[in-house]
């Protein structure tokens, strides 16, 4: 049976679409056969593996919308166990056309659930707010990984998150566990990152990962060559710490 995670946070900047694409690289390096699913309009996790999404014909729209199997969209990808559900601008209209349709929080697991049984593991990118396309995301999911930067206003927008997840639990998806806190743009030089690092966890615990990502210049630049970072350069620091969080994913999330 596919894990299926949705790397979440209505708060844009945080590091998610790396954290989407950087761990489902990982995981597939680990030889395990990955989906990634682009619910984002902006489509910046197609771009990030060097898919053109102008070039794409059909997208997790057309999926979404019954238009399309959703094999027929796969992409492939530079790495041989890893796919993609490309995304478009497209996207946006899908909260539109789907506000009047039954079951319209769970348009991608009815369109899905077959090809996801095909995978490992599927990593689903949710836009940067709490809107029906992330609702749909959490509604397919099994877990969810929040990503959250370590700065001043990272808990702000969490609560709220945090509602929304239990929200779907009571009401879409009773299954849908918290895979886990991840914490993001770490810089070891300041304070404030140390301090809202221990906040977090003396407030949430095992939920948060172990692994730590850090400010790096090769994570910021891998995505302009469409490459996760560690086949853009193995040996950074961005692409170790991705790697250490897939191994915590594969042994079942931050609290195992």
């Amino acid at each position: 049976m596919a894990k299926i995670i949705a790397i979440a946070n209505q708060k844009g900047g945080v590091g998610k679409t790396t954290t989407a694409v950087n761990l489902a690289a990982s995981l597939a390096a680990a030889e395990k056969k990955t989906l990634l699913i682009d619910m984002d309009p902006q489509a910046n996790a197609c771009s990030g593996l060097g898919i053109d999404k102008t070039a794409v014909i059909s997208t997790v729209y057309n999926v979404l919308l019954g238009e399309v199997d959703a094999g027929e969209v796969l992409q492939k990808t530079e790495l041989s166990y890893l796919d993609v559900l490309p995304s478009n601008t497209d996207l946006i209209g899908a909260e539109i056309e789907l506000i009047n349709r039954s079951g319209r929080e769970k348009q991608l697991k009815i369109t899905t659930s077959e090809l996801v049984e095909e995978y490992e593991y599927v990593i689903i990118d949710c836009p940067p707010s709490l809107s029906l396309l992330t609702v749909n995301a959490l509604s397919a999911a099994n877990s969810v990984l929040v990503p959250l930067q370590c700065e001043f206003y990272a808990m702000e927008g969490l609560g709220q998150l945090m509602q929304t997840i239990r929200l779907v639990q009571q009401e879409l998806n009773p299954e849908l566990a918290i895979a886990g806190i991840l914490l993001t743009m770490f810089d070891g030089r300041n304070n404030l990152c140390h301090q809202v690092s221990d906040e977090i966890r003396a407030h949430f615990g095992d939920r948060v990962f172990q692994t730590v990502v850090p400010r790096n210049v090769r994570l910021s630049e891998a995505p302009s060559y469409g490459q996760p970072v560690l086949m853009y350069d193995i040996g950074s620091r961005g692409a170790q710490a991705y790697m250490d969080l897939a191994q915590e994913v594969l042994l079942g999330g931050a609290h195992e």
